[in-house]
């Protein structure tokens, strides 16, 4: 009975790692995601610059995350000997990939609101102290209960804070961290004329749709894995992601006015907006969360870029920061129960979360640019930016006109 026992023990905890490793994979696909929409999205002198960001960006968050970053999270360090790091099958390592390719996430959505016009090196800085402090310090409040917050929500809402998958914590705060960065970078020359905006066409739209789908498909692994072990996998979570996806399509198409673009970026709205109520939600919520998200998308992006003269080149603020902010508001509407959802959560207790993930973010973002836009710089010079970032950093284009 006991070898029994410590066979079926042993399956659990093997099936857990590979379940959990399998949505390290899908999530870490999701950054060829963010970089083809990045590279569909920009200028074509810009496209080898917005590769070697994501990549780039990928691996220093690795290292920031690993030695820094996930200790002020969850207070775990992996300076141990590999006995020990390797119990349970490697569970604790795993599950540390899984986390990292989502903090790896935030670098990801900041540089597109930067592109074009941001220097290499100092991104690469802004990312290391990033990724080991600023979205840590948020992620182990709301996900690893540090420093009391989340009890005292429960203390004095009944509930916490709820973002099963991050629409707040990863993608809300990645893009009101990008917020910060876009409005200290400034906007790109040639942008605006006259006070008019001038247009920019994307580059490759068949790269920006690549982008995209590859986005939607990793994003299943980035929600339902959020369960992190096989036990508390939910099939809600799949559906109601996939209802978000189309429901930010739709309405990305319809208000969007069939605009490539806008419906290339409708499903990543709504996949935004349902990540933090995604295991609650009734799937019809769902579908309205998308919808809303996709609307929203549209509107802020034209009204960021037409109205308010912000240069967020892929519009991340409108994307991962409102929609996201929207995400942990419906997750505190959709899934009560008169509603149709689960229930255990409350408006108030979304609320508060949400808008202290917007000031950590805000105060973060000012904070770690403008320390580098006084130190070291973050913009490019005006020849550099007009011959583009692939030749004055990377000294070579993406095609070759040989």
């Amino acid at each position: 009975m006991e070898n029994l026992n410590s066979a079926v023990a042993s399956l659990v905890h093997g099936s857990n790692t590979l379940f959990i490793l399998l949505g390290a994979i899908m999530v870490l696909a999701m950054h060829a995601g963010f970089a083809f929409l990045e590279v569909g999205t920009v200028r074509q002198k810009n496209q080898v610059n917005a590769l070697s960001k994501i990549l780039s960006d990928f691996a220093v968050s690795a290292l920031a995350y690993f030695f820094v970053g996930y200790w002020v999270a969850y207070g775990i360090t992996f300076l141990e000997p590999a006995a020990v790091l390797t119990e349970n099958h490697g569970y604790g390592l795993v599950k540390f990939f899984f986390l990292l390719t989502f903090a790896a996430a935030i670098p990801a959505i900041i540089s597109g609101g930067i592109a074009e016009r941001a220097k290499f090196a100092p991104q690469l800085c802004a990312t290391v102290l990033i990724v080991a402090f600023v979205y840590p310090f948020f992620e182990g409040l709301i996900w690893n209960g540090n420093h009391g917050f989340q009890a005292w929500l429960e203390a004095h809402f009944g509930v916490g804070f709820h973002d099963f998958a991050g629409s707040v914590v990863v993608h809300g705060v990645g893009g009101w961290l990008a917020f910060g960065a876009v409005m200290l970078l400034g906007q790109r020359n040639g942008r605006y004329r006259d006070g008019r905006l001038v247009a920019m066409a994307p580059s490759n739209i068949p790269f920006l749709a690549l982008g995209s789908w590859i986005l939607i498909i990793g994003w299943f692994g980035f929600n339902v894995m959020s369960a992190q072990n096989l036990e508390n996998i939910s099939g809600l979570v799949a559906v109601n992601s996939l209802m978000a996806m189309v429901g930010g399509t739709m309405a990305a198409l319809l208000v969007g006015r069939n605009d490539p673009g806008f419906l290339h970026n409708g499903p990543l709205a709504g996949l935004v907006a349902v990540c933090a109520g995604s295991d609650l939600m009734h799937p019809v919520g769902a579908l309205l969360t998308g919808v809303i998200a996709g609307a929203l998308f549209v509107w802020a992006f034209t009204a960021t870029q037409v109205k308010w003269k912000i240069d967020d080149v892929l519009g991340v603020w409108p994307l991962h920061g409102l929609c996201g902010v929207w995400g942990g508001i419906a997750c505190g509407i959709f899934a009560q129960e008169s509603f149709g959802g689960l229930g255990g959560v409350s408006l108030v207790s979304q609320l508060i979360g949400t808008a202290v993930g917007v000031l950590v973010a805000l105060l973060g973002g000012f904070a770690v640019y403008g320390l580098l836009k006084a130190t070291v710089g973050i913009r490019l010079g005006k020849e550099e930016e007009f011959n583009g970032a692939d030749l004055s950093i990377h000294k070579i284009g993406a095609v070759s006109h040989d």
